[in-house]
């Protein structure tokens, strides 16, 4: 296995380890995020804490995507590249303060009595992280589409089809989220299941291509004429006049 190929593998295990991550964290969450009694309810807060521990492996597996594609994919872009690791680590420092919140809010449940400051700092916590995961798993992957999208379908390292959708997507999703920030449109609407479908399938269908068959071995232009050609077995060679 070549270099290119164990790049393209961990890039593409990293994004389907993103999916399961925050999709297996939803349930074991609902409690605290659903009931605004739950800081008065007896009993231990296991499934919340695993919950919050699973999204900030979402969060590490986030930043991974990019630290792992840059050296790669700077070939078409050192902006370009730079700003999706950006992107990337402040998704995951939105997310990891949404942790915290509902972390802040368990600690409250297990050391205080269940009065109504408590009562009231929980809701606050809770609405905290309602607002990270608008801004962080909601606005931010509509930002790294763009950038990595652009990068992915200058490159051609996959099938052009795959970072078309996010390049769709992402002014989809944006769009949506901006409205749900002013009240015109709810988070859980029709209308953001909808905008944010191009997103999912983008990173789903990335990452699975990137797991199962690794970046193209066509020949690619990257900036400056240079021509990157093939490495077999899917890789790429440096760069080559």
């Amino acid at each position: 296995m070549t270099p290119t190929r164990r790049t393209a593998l961990l890039a593409g295990l990293l994004y389907l380890l993103t999916f399961v991550a925050s999709i297996a964290a939803l349930p074991l969450l609902a409690p605290v995020l659903d009931d605004p009694l739950f800081v008065r309810s007896p009993g231990p807060a296991t499934g919340v804490l695993a919950g919050g521990l699973l999204d900030l492996v979402n969060a590490a597996a986030c930043v991974g995507t990019a630290v792992v594609l840059y050296p790669l994919v700077r070939r078409w872009g050192e902006a370009g590249a730079l700003g999706f690791v950006t992107s990337r680590v402040l998704e995951a420092a939105i997310i990891a303060i949404g942790v915290i919140s509902l972390f802040a809010v368990v600690t409250l449940r297990v050391d205080g009595t269940g009065g109504e400051a408590e009562l009231a700092v929980a809701r606050g916590l809770v609405a905290v992280r309602d607002w990270t995961f608008l801004l962080g798993p909601g606005l931010m992957p509509g930002v790294n589409a763009l950038l990595l999208g652009w990068l992915m379908y200058r490159s051609r390292l996959v099938p052009r089809l795959i970072p078309l959708l996010g390049l769709i997507g992402a002014p989809l999703q944006l769009a949506s989220v901006v409205a749900t920030v002013f009240g015109v449109n709810d988070q859980l609407s029709v209308w953001s299941a909808i905008a944010v479908a191009p997103i999912f399938c983008w990173e789903l269908f990335l990452g699975l291509w990137l797991a199962i068959r690794g970046f193209r071995s066509l020949p690619a232009l990257a900036p400056g004429g240079e021509s990157v050609v093939s490495a077999g077995d899917g890789g790429l060679a440096a760069p080559q006049r």
